[in-house]
């Protein structure tokens, strides 16, 4: 079965920073009209490590980060499964919220092409996007997950990178990671980007399960 990094998108399309690989990236602050990071893809190395570098991660403003600090808190404490999804449909909100009604019509569109299976085309409008806001988590994961269900991992992976660097605590991510890291054979890494998710959602759907299978594969079967 195939899983989608917005979880990652709904059915058909649907990562704290991982000491082991790295996850740091930049925290550019430009808005309309700043420099485009969007073109420039950069593909993993053939270990599945992504690239790492001296970075600081961006900082959403005061209130936003006073809302997502209260929802992530929320959200580990979830006592039953529809709780989880009402606090996880609103941190998705959040991370969508962008300042930028440019970004927002991209989204729209970008959405609209995913659905319809024309990922040239969303990749194209994601990519506007982000040169618009570079620090947009929204469009920068829906990318990603576009790469993905194109079997484009270094692209995905670079994504990946760029949007844990601004939030280590966005779980769709890290599952994504995990997907990822589990298609490329690396079944260590994968359950750690994995067991990181569930430390933040530990509600995560289908999550388990798929621990279960990794620690199976990756610890061997308790005696």
């Amino acid at each position: 079965m195939r899983f989608s990094l917005a979880l990652l998108l709904p059915a058909a399309m649907a990562i704290a920073a991982i000491p082991a690989l790295a996850l740091t990236g930049p925290g550019t602050d430009s808005r309309d009209g700043g420099t485009a990071e969007a073109g420039r893809s950069e593909v993993a190395p053939a270990d599945g490590r992504l690239p790492t570098g001296p970075r600081a991660p961006h900082k959403a403003p005061k209130d936003k980060r006073t809302q997502l600090e209260g929802l992530f808190a929320a959200l580990k404490a979830a006592p039953d499964d529809r709780s989880a999804k009402i606090i996880g449909d609103r941190l998705d909100q959040l991370f969508n919220t962008t300042d930028s009604a440019s970004v927002d019509l991209l989204m729209v569109r970008a959405t609209v092409a995913l659905e319809a299976k024309q990922y040239d085309l969303a990749l194209k409008i994601l990519g506007q996007a982000i040169e618009i806001d570079p620090d947009d988590i929204g469009a920068r994961s829906k990318r990603a997950t576009v790469y993905y269900l194109r079997d484009d991992y270094g692209p995905a992976l670079a994504d990946i990178r760029e949007v844990l660097a601004r939030e280590p605590r966005h779980y769709a991510t890290l599952y994504g990671l995990a997907l990822i890291m589990r298609d490329m054979g690396d079944d260590k890494r994968a359950l750690e980007a994995l067991r990181k998710a569930l430390a933040v959602n530990p509600r995560l759907d289908g999550a388990k399960e798929l621990e279960s299978q990794l620690a199976t594969a990756v610890e061997g079967r308790e005696i």
